[in-house]
């Protein structure tokens, strides 16, 4: 089941860059950014509200509302933003490349920091697609 939500993910976020990229021609990105960001908690937000989540909310201990503050702040913020102003002074492409090459840091930094179990192949195999990214972006 895994790989039809990692499809499903895949596609979505190959294709938002283009709406992204069309709104970016007309507006600031932090404008563009609060307003997908809002649009997208509200969303988010109902969506939790009906599924009456809120009650796991409240049991959730302050270490890990740290951590997820920290998860928030480096992808969706700082990371969404400089994709924002990537996005509207580069080339679609080359962006989405470059930016296709966040898998290769976090199998570094999960195999150092959390000591996740990491095969030669996988190495190898995100080194060349890595490079083969951005070979391609900056033709």
């Amino acid at each position: 089941m895994f790989l039809v939500y990692a499809l499903a993910g895949v596609f979505c976020l190959g294709l938002a860059p283009l709406f992204g990229k069309t709104i970016l021609n007309s507006m600031n990105p932090v404008t563009a950014f609060v307003l997908r960001t809002t649009i997208a908690a509200i969303i988010i937000a109902t969506w939790f509200l009906s599924a009456r989540g809120y009650n796991e909310l409240l049991t959730v201990p302050p270490s890990l509302w740290i951590i997820i503050t920290i998860e928030a702040i480096l992808a969706a913020l700082l990371g969404d933003l400089a994709y924002f102003y990537a996005l509207k002074a580069g080339n679609i492409n080359e962006v989405s490349l470059i930016m296709a090459c966040a898998p290769l840091i976090t199998l570094i930094l999960s195999y150092f920091l959390l000591h996740e179990m990491v095969t030669t192949s996988q190495v190898v195999g995100a080194f060349f697609i890595t490079i083969g990214l951005v070979l391609i972006s900056f033709q």
